[in-house]
């Protein structure tokens, strides 16, 4: 039996694995309760010692066991977090092996739907891990190669995400166009202008059919960030001063609780201090008291998730409600989604730039594009989706599966690069 190929999009917010055999169209592993993608979230249970992954961990989580949850761990790759450690109970875990834990269960999990072992892999990676530096750019690379190693691939290979969902389009195409590839996910926006056609999708080398690529390192957990720190931890006190008006209260635990991948950082002994010396001084210490209560019950991720909720829900409503309840914290508010497009218009604005940029350096207008290709699950919301089209008013848009088309494209391209 031929080796089969596979391609993995290690995403911020989900991952799928694809697999190419023979003469076969590639296909979705089932990778969670019969479902291709599995949510990039690890839960480490301080009562079994068991590791859930995906769906799984995330309910578990919620459900109130004793544990560490883990989302959005793409995001420290080529950062210094990438140096932290984080405790579980008595041993100290380094993000290589997190990371690496992580995708050996995926593909512990895709080897059980296939019967055999698979090592030979195309991983999608940004356009970008890290903005304006090309140093951390290929340090990150190379910490995700380590880990794929490390989880049992023997043949890697890289292709940008973008590039792998324009390959998935391609399959559809039956005439030459130029595309431009509007990947917008978890933690990155990237983008590809490249010529499709049905004869150059048999060729395997298509270097010269890239015109382009850009992005930058802007996504959904940013948005979840913005729109956080704009409507939901002013309830704790973010923005409000000190009892002598002289300054506001220190602003730092608010944006780790904001942001996905630092509200680990919060659930030690030096923030509590800092958190109780804050009350001391606070104008307003009720607010502050929720802020402790939330971080000693080690809630920040439930609450981070109730705001990607509201973020989710204004992408098909007008106003959507905030609401969280747990222990001695009760937090509700109406947001609309003129509150999420003011929160997220600089980072639309960040999206359109790359964008624009992307086409510069293809020496092409925006009216040469005969195709805006979508992917990813921030391509959902409004004020992102409406910054693509102004962009590219006279292009075809094709929506691809959001979740979907970047591995079944990376599985394309290994069966390309390995053969099968």
């Amino acid at each position: 039996m031929a080796r089969p190929a596979c391609g993995m999009d290690f995403g911020t917010s989900n991952s799928t694995l694809a697999i190419s055999t023979g003469n076969q169209p590639p296909r979705l592993v089932p990778l969670e309760s019969g479902q291709p993608t599995i949510p990039t979230a690890l839960f480490y249970s301080f009562d079994t010692d068991e590791t859930r992954f995906g769906r799984d961990a995330m309910r578990t989580y919620v459900e109130g066991a004793d544990g560490r949850l883990l989302r959005a761990i793409k995001s420290v790759l080529g950062t210094s977090l990438f140096n932290d450690t984080t405790r579980v109970k008595r041993r100290l875990l380094g993000f290589g092996d997190i990371v690496a834990t992580f995708i050996a269960e995926v593909k512990a999990r895709a080897e059980a739907d296939l019967g055999h072992e698979i090592d030979r892999l195309v991983c999608g990676r940004p356009v970008r891990f890290v903005d304006d530096d090309d140093a951390a750019d290929r340090v990150a690379q190379g910490q995700l190669e380590a880990a794929l190693r490390q989880a049992g691939y023997h043949d890697i290979a890289f292709q940008f995400e973008p590039i792998a969902a324009a390959l998935d389009y391609e399959q559809n195409v039956t005439r030459e166009e130029i595309g431009i590839v509007a990947d917008i996910g978890g933690g990155t926006s990237d983008f590809t202008v490249i010529r499709l056609s049905p004869e150059r999708a048999r060729s395997a080398d298509r270097k010269a059919d890239i015109l382009s690529t850009g992005g930058v390192h802007v996504g959904g957990t940013d948005l979840d960030r913005l729109l956080s720190l704009r409507k939901v931890m002013p309830l704790l006190g973010y923005g409000t001063l000190t009892a002598d008006g002289k300054r506001p209260v220190p602003s730092s635990p608010y944006v780790d609780l904001a942001t996905w991948h630092r509200i680990n950082r919060l659930y030690g002994a030096p923030v509590m201090a800092e958190l109780t010396s804050t009350h001391k001084e606070a104008a307003d210490p009720k607010r502050i008291e929720k802020l402790i209560a939330i971080v000693e019950g080690r809630l920040g991720h439930a609450l981070a998730a109730r705001v990607e909720d509201v973020k989710i829900a204004l992408s098909d409503a007008d106003v959507a409600r905030f609401s969280f309840h747990a222990d001695d914290v009760a937090l509700d508010a109406p947001v609309s989604r003129d509150d999420l497009d003011a929160a997220i218009a600089g980072a639309a604005r960040k999206i359109a730039d790359a964008a624009h940029e992307t086409l510069k350096r293809a020496g092409i207008g925006a009216d040469a594009v005969d195709t805006l290709i979508v992917t990813g699950g921030t391509t959902r919301v409004p004020a992102v989706s409406e910054v693509l089209s102004e962009l590219f008013p006279a292009a075809r848009r094709v929506a691809t599966d959001a979740f979907g088309s970047v591995g079944l494209g990376l599985a394309i391209e290994a069966g390309r690069r390995f053969g099968n």
